[in-house]
C-alpha cells in the first residue's frame, strides 16, 4: 500500500440550502430498516458541501465527494450538478 489512497465516497442528494457563501447544505436520504419492526423507513442526513463557484442553487440534485477537512464542519466538495431545479 505504498502512496495508494482508499477510495472517497459519493453521495447524491438535494440541495436545501445555498445561503452560506461557496457552502451548500445537501440532505442525502436512504431506506434503513428498523431493527425491532423490520419495516424500511427514510432516513435523512444533511451535509455541508464546498460549493467553489457557487453554482448551486435550493432543489438542485447533485452528487458530492469526500474530501479533506475544509472548515469545522465542511468533509465533503461538490463534485456534478445532475439536475438543475425546476423554476
Amino acid at each position: 500500500m505504498s502512496g495508494e489512497r482508499g477510495l472517497r465516497k459519493i453521495r447524491e442528494g438535494i440541495v436545501v440550502s445555498d445561503k452560506m457563501a461557496k457552502t451548500i447544505v445537501v440532505a442525502v436520504d436512504r431506506q434503513v430498516q428498523h431493527s425491532k419492526y423490520r419495516k424500511f423507513v427514510r432516513a435523512r442526513k444533511t451535509y455541508k458541501v464546498h460549493d467553489e463557484k457557487n453554482e448551486c442553487k435550493t432543489g438542485d440534485r447533485v452528487r458530492i465527494e469526500e474530501t479533506r477537512p475544509l472548515s469545522r464542519d465542511k468533509r465533503w466538495r461538490l463534485k456534478t450538478v445532475l439536475e438543475r431545479a425546476k423554476v
